[in-house]
């Protein structure tokens, strides 16, 4: 329900009063009618607001806590009806701005949080010469916009490609709720124009061509009760179910089509390579070309065979291709993998296999998925088509199967293949995910687990792309079934902790 043009309020009207008179108003017919009353509503708020943020501390500091979450310290952040800057503030932001359609609010965000950036502005007439923000905040604020899709297309302004838009937003199931708390006096009444799901949300974010990377629900119980709330918002809210009745729902959203590299990206190919001396030439020579310039990396992890002295053979034999071969000091194909990122020097960072299961062929695919903007981690799936009849064991085939069902719902997107070891994305976007590897710890020696928690850590839109997988034709694997699906599983707990039970 919309509202007109609110008054102010004369001194002998009590606050509570006159707010609720609000939702007594005609609906406003023109946006500028709609944009006058706001900010009369919400410069009055502001004299008050402090007052009722200390009786609902317990709801704002779980928005803080969850805003954290998905915004990492140290990003350039804008948060659009930013009110007191309470909530930008806590994002710790290397640059942070906050605009507000009321200037007494601006005023008081200012007074609080000196050292960010607050401006009176409306959502709907967002503009800010050019600039660009990592992160883009609309807390608790869809509910109150005139013309949704018109902000969500005003984002695009004060984005990059890789910009991340993060919106909650009261879950209707609450209506009745806070309809009552409202009239108990437990929260302040506010004239909610728009009551939203989550398919209300992405069909608008979609019309402005942006799309949504992940989807929560969380919140189960708002005010603040000792022991109660921090294991109902931590654990009960994510039962399902319980999490279709949670307060707030969240989505993380990226814009399309922003630009493209004007110039081929370069590639570095990374192998991990452990007792595969007759994979090392066949390797080379099916290595295809890319757009852009490229080099394959040999990592030897320690072989009983003849697998180092190969790589160095065909590194010092092979004309026209850029190769070199590492040594890695710890064990494990994930030591592997960080030594052989840490060294490269290509735009895009690719994993492929020594056991040639995936055909080095496929790798264009890959490479055009992500420059495409496709996606941003991309991940290969060897379950779409039919495989070769040796090439997985029956119950590797239904782990992987568990595997990427669990994951797909601790990650907040779909996985169909949690352990192909083919995996694309984009050399800053490693830097970044290194920088926050602490967050998970080094329980991952396989590097596929590591890489994908710390690719949904960061937001990044996954996406699979199928390849035929095929058995090995030398060496033997190096995986035990057991042990190794109990280490994965230790570290799907780990992931639960750290990504889905959070509050």
């Amino acid at each position: 329900m919309a509202h007109a043009k609110i008054e102010a309020p004369s001194p002998e009207i009590h606050q509570a009063d006159w707010a609720r008179s609000v939702r007594r108003v005609r609906p406003p017919v023109t946006l500028e009618e709609y944009l006058q009353s706001w900010e009369t509503f919400f410069d009055h708020y502001a004299a008050i607001v402090l007052q009722w943020r200390e009786r609902n501390a317990g709801y704002h500091s779980t928005i803080a806590s969850l805003a954290r979450f998905y915004i990492p310290p140290g990003a350039r952040v804008l948060e659009i009806g930013s009110g007191t800057g309470d909530l930008l503030a806590s994002t710790r932001p290397a640059r942070g701005l906050g605009i507000d359609i009321s200037g007494d609010m601006v005023r008081l965000a200012a007074t609080r949080h000196p050292h960010l950036e607050f401006r009176h502005m409306a959502a709907e007439q967002l503009d800010l010469d050019g600039e660009t923000f990592d992160y883009v905040v609309l807390s608790d604020l869809v509910g109150l916009l005139y013309d949704i899709r018109l902000v969500f297309e005003r984002l695009r302004s004060v984005c990059h490609p890789q910009t991340r838009i993060v919106i909650h937003w009261y879950n209707r199931a609450w209506e009745p709720v806070l309809s009552l708390a409202e009239k108990l006096g437990a929260k302040y009444p506010q004239p909610l124009l728009n009551w939203t799901t989550f398919e209300d949300i992405a069909n608008l974010l979609y019309l402005a061509d942006c799309e949504i990377v992940r989807r929560d629900r969380h919140t189960l119980l708002p005010t603040r009760v000792p022991l109660a709330s921090a294991f109902a918002n931590r654990f009960l809210a994510h039962v399902p179910l319980m999490r279709h009745v949670c307060l707030s729902n969240w989505v993380v959203a990226r814009p399309l089509g922003l630009s493209r590299p004007s110039v081929p990206p370069s590639v570095s190919i990374v192998c991990p390579c452990r007792n595969e001396a007759g994979n090392i030439q066949r390797i080379v020579d099916r290595l295809p070309s890319f757009a852009g310039a490229s080099e394959l990396i040999f990592v030897e992890g320690h072989s009983s065979d003849d697998t180092l002295a190969e790589c160095r053979r065909v590194a010092a034999e092979t004309a026209g291709r850029n190769i070199r071969v590492f040594v890695q000091q710890g064990r494990g194909k994930g030591d592997a993998v960080r030594l052989g990122f840490a060294q490269a020097t290509g735009d895009i960072l690719m994993i492929l296999d020594a056991d040639v299961s995936v055909a080095p062929e496929d790798l264009p695919m890959f490479y055009r998925a992500l420059v495409e903007g496709k996606g941003e981690f991309i991940n290969g799936s060897r379950l779409v088509y039919a495989m070769d009849a040796e090439a997985m064991r029956f119950l590797n085939l239904l782990g992987n199967r568990f595997f990427a069902f669990l994951l797909s719902v601790l990650i907040g997107q779909p996985i169909k293949d949690s352990l192909c070891g083919t995996k694309v994305l984009w050399r800053t976007k490693y830097e970044e995910l290194a920088r926050g590897r602490a967050y998970f710890g080094g329980l991952d020696p396989f590097g596929d687990f590591d890489l994908l928690f710390g690719a949904a850590k960061l937001n990044l839109r996954i996406v699979e792309v199928p390849i035929r997988y095929r058995q090995r034709t030398y060496g033997s694997t190096n995986i035990s079934r057991f042990s190794d699906g109990w280490l994965l599983l230790r570290m799907c707990g780990l992931a639960a902790r750290k990504l889905f039970f959070v509050s």
